[in-house]
């Protein structure tokens, strides 16, 4: 069931507390809400209490304006989230933009982690991978209704093999609202304002952050046909932590849907390490 919390600056955010166990802070993609995580759900291992939210300007949490949608403040929204509940330290799992900001909290908040598992993505992201981005944030679909965006997304996401309709259906309606003048994306539209402005410029080196990551379990996931993580800067990653969980999830792009078998088992050897 959906919750509701204020964050420091009285922001009023959604969240999601499920489960009792080991808390698993799950931290989901750009444009995305906690729905992200449902299809892992049914694959978590019992003593695990999954903790997801929506970002502002996301999913049912309040709109405060592009200023606001930046990973610095997710963050700082992911730690008032630890506070409301009383968490002292939560595993992160962190999707895309979600692992971004577990590799901020790694760094700025490491007393409160147990773990950092990324799901497709790094500390360099393929440029190419990011102009596929900039093209759909924040507008809203042409299709008019559900099916038609499945229908579409099957044709359009070639990277991704052997998915079902069903699949594409369930995406299309986690992602899109419908309404009478067609589909709606569930976020401020203001989020493209941000996020084109987070990579106007010189793009910040990333790899010492990534650096600081050691001392903790760490777990990769990447989708082997991704256009954002490449298999050259996952292999980096992995050198630079030996002994971190490793998986390729294969017909996969960006981003895995986390309950392919080679995600389900890399999860739950890392939860396992994080103290399961």
């Amino acid at each position: 069931m959906t919750q509701f919390f204020e964050a420091k600056d009285g922001a009023r955010l959604a969240y999601r507390d499920e489960g009792t166990g080991l808390p698993l802070l799950a931290l989901a993609g750009l444009t995305r809400t906690m729905g992200d995580f449902d299809y892992l759900v049914p694959h978590l291992p019992s003593g695990v209490r999954l903790i997801r939210m929506d970002y502002r300007g996301r999913g049912e949490s309040a709109h405060t304006g592009s200023d606001t949608y930046t990973v610095a403040q997710e963050g700082k929204d992911a730690i008032d989230l630890l506070d409301h509940l009383g968490v002292e330290r939560a595993a992160v799992l962190g999707t895309s933009r979600g692992g971004l900001i577990g590799m901020v909290l790694g760094a700025v908040a490491r007393p409160r982690m147990l773990g950092l598992a990324l799901n497709d993505v790094g500390p360099e992201l393929e440029r190419a991978g990011l102009e596929a981005i900039f093209d759909y944030v924040g507008r809203n679909p042409a299709a008019p209704d559900h099916a038609e965006a499945a229908a579409r997304m099957a044709k359009v996401l070639t990277r991704f093999e052997g998915v079902p309709p069903s699949r594409w259906l369930s995406e299309a309606r986690l992602h899109f609202r419908e309404t009478p003048d067609g589909l709606r994306i569930t976020y401020d539209p203001a989020l493209r304002e941000a996020f084109l402005a987070a990579f106007e410029g010189e793009t910040p080196d990333l790899w010492p952050l990534w650096g600081r990551m050691s001392g903790m379990p760490l777990c990769l996931i990447r989708g082997a046909n991704s256009d954002l993580l490449s298999a050259a800067n996952a292999a980096r990653m992995v050198a630079a932590h030996p002994g971190m969980i490793f998986a390729e999830v294969p017909g996969r792009g960006h981003i895995p849907f986390l309950d392919e078998p080679e995600a389900v088992a890399a999860i739950r050897e890392w939860l396992i390490a994080c103290g399961l």
